[in-house]
């Protein structure tokens, strides 16, 4: 046996699962050993967990059988897999301070990892002592999934990574940019709503509609530059993004020459289908002409596809281009059976949206040559 001043017993699926949970919160990139590790906090009848990349954070606990106090900061990945793996549905971690191991034993099977200086672990707020509020959880997870993929993977303008989050009048609205399309979505919201408005990174409400899924409520709170989200025995915080977000009411045009209602499952299909022959960047083609949508691709030296579907539309036919993914994108995240494609001319943006009218999604045109 191990002579530890810390030792741990717990039920290996529940590890297993909250070792997956906090797992995704531990740097991939960064040179910094420490944020590579998963830190255990043991407590009386339980043991917390915790990782962060400096950026997000995410933490939860499991009931547990503690002898001892203290923690200790392990590679996570590398002990997610361990345990993931363990014969015996009981596991027992036992840290041996003087030698800076942590010593996994279940059933027959031992393993030694050696560990990370706790103190070098980074402070992390503490979540009893915020102040926070309680939103229903679903319509939260809702308008992050429909707004969230229009957010910029451009890591060279921090701002647009983001996804502008903001509390008013009993109503939650977000907003997401990556300069090409941009959405907007406005949710209507029961009960005290925090004070709130923030730019919030993608990836962490991404992160959040993973933890949260199934729950009733989020609390949400703020500490400093950081935002707290709690879900169950989740709690996930991640720092505001600095900057001004661009004014996305002054981007959406006033008035449309052109406004078609729109079959949304039958006109994704057919996205998806031609899309197929837009490679190497080449615009997806939205040819309307007296009742007929006539979709199409073409790559040279690939091939070409066109397709039409009966649609109200009249007078003179105007065609436009659009970036296949995006264009998917936007009727993805409509949920209706009817859209509404609203367009001026072949270089101004077109809006999707649908007859509630609580969700926006403007996308650039792409010039079409010939």
């Amino acid at each position: 046996m191990v002579d530890s001043s810390l030792r741990i017993s717990c039920s290996r699926d529940a590890l297993v699962e909250a070792l997956g949970v906090t797992a995704r919160g531990v740097s991939a990139r960064s040179s910094v050993q420490i944020l590579s590790g998963i830190a255990l906090f043991a407590r009386e009848g339980m043991v917390e967990l915790a990782a962060t990349d400096m950026e997000l954070s995410l933490r939860t606990s499991v009931a547990a059988d503690v002898d001892g106090a203290g923690s200790s900061v392990a590679p996570g990945r590398l002990l997610l897999d361990v345990v993931r793996l363990l014969p015996d549905a009981r596991v027992e971690l036992a840290y041996r301070s003087e030698e800076n191991i942590l010593v996994v034993t279940s059933g027959s099977a031992e393993y030694r990892l050696r560990t990370y200086a706790a103190e070098d672990f980074p402070r992390l707020p503490d979540t009893a002592a915020i102040d926070s509020w309680e939103v229903p959880c679903e319509p939260l997870l809702e308008t992050v999934a429909r707004v969230g993929r229009a957010a910029s993977r451009d890591e060279s303008r921090p701002v647009l990574t983001g996804i502008l989050v903001r509390f008013e009048g009993g109503k939650l609205v977000m907003a997401a940019t990556d300069s090409y399309r941009l959405a907007v979505k406005e949710t209507s919201l029961d009960g005290d709503l925090p004070a709130l408005e923030a730019i919030i990174p993608a990836r962490a409400l991404e992160e959040l509609r993973r933890v949260a899924a199934g729950s009733e409520t989020v609390s949400i709170g703020v500490h400093e530059n950081q935002v707290v989200f709690g879900a169950g025995d989740v709690w996930l915080t991640t720092r505001r993004i600095d900057g001004q977000f661009p004014n996305y009411r002054q981007l959406l045009p006033e008035t449309f020459e052109h406004e078609i209602v729109l079959p949304r499952d039958e006109v994704l299909d057919v996205v998806r289908r031609t899309s197929v022959m837009a490679q190497r960047n080449s615009p997806l083609r939205l040819r309307f002409a007296d009742g007929e949508l006539t979709v199409s691709a073409q790559t040279q030296d690939v091939g070409e596809s066109r397709e039409s579907l009966p649609v109200p539309f009249s007078g003179e036919p105007l065609e436009i281009g659009f970036n296949p993914d995006f264009l998917r994108d936007g009727i993805e995240s409509l949920v209706d059976d009817e859209i509404v494609l609203k367009l001026i001319n072949p270089l101004r943006p077109g809006l999707l949206s649908t007859a509630a009218d609580d969700f926006w999604y403007l996308i650039m045109p792409i010039r079409l040559a010939g």
